[in-house]
């Protein structure tokens, strides 16, 4: 019979995650363990399918504090239903395709703000003649 619970190892071998990084994602409430007689860890099968979520949305950009708030949506030391994941996507389509939408922009758009070289919209005479953007504040104006 398979056990329902797995060693930190056991994680970390079964999810390619490191020991660290499960620690981490622990810290950050993104997924939870009990904890043995000897106090060692001990995470249900539930935590790979968390895990497997955790890598992809890293692998596309998106911060922890989203998946936290998506895996709100989840229910504790069970397997999430088929529904449960429905409600988790529905929950990131529009912030994905926000995301989505910005990367187009940014592929499209992006040698048309580097093209001159000078690597600076505060000084760049093309796109942004007399720093005007500069008057609304820091950071990229055009991108946000």
């Amino acid at each position: 019979m398979v056990s329902q619970e797995l060693s930190v190892g056991e994680v970390s071998q079964r999810s390619g995650v490191a020991v660290s990084a499960l620690h981490f994602y622990e810290r950050k409430g993104l997924i939870s363990s009990l904890r043995t007689s000897g106090n060692q860890r001990r995470y249900s099968r539930d935590v790979l399918r968390r895990l497997a979520v955790i890598r992809v949305a890293q692998r596309v950009g998106m911060p922890l504090e989203a998946v936290g708030r998506a895996f709100e949506s989840l229910p504790e030391r069970r397997a999430p239903t088929k529904a449960d994941w429905a409600k988790l996507s529905a929950r990131w389509r529009t912030e994905l395709e926000e995301r989505i939408h910005m990367l187009e922009l940014l592929r499209d758009e992006l040698t048309g703000c580097i093209g001159c070289g000078c690597l600076s919209l505060q000084r760049c005479r093309l796109a942004n003649p007399g720093d005007v953007l500069g008057e609304r504040g820091d950071g990229p104006m055009r991108w946000e």
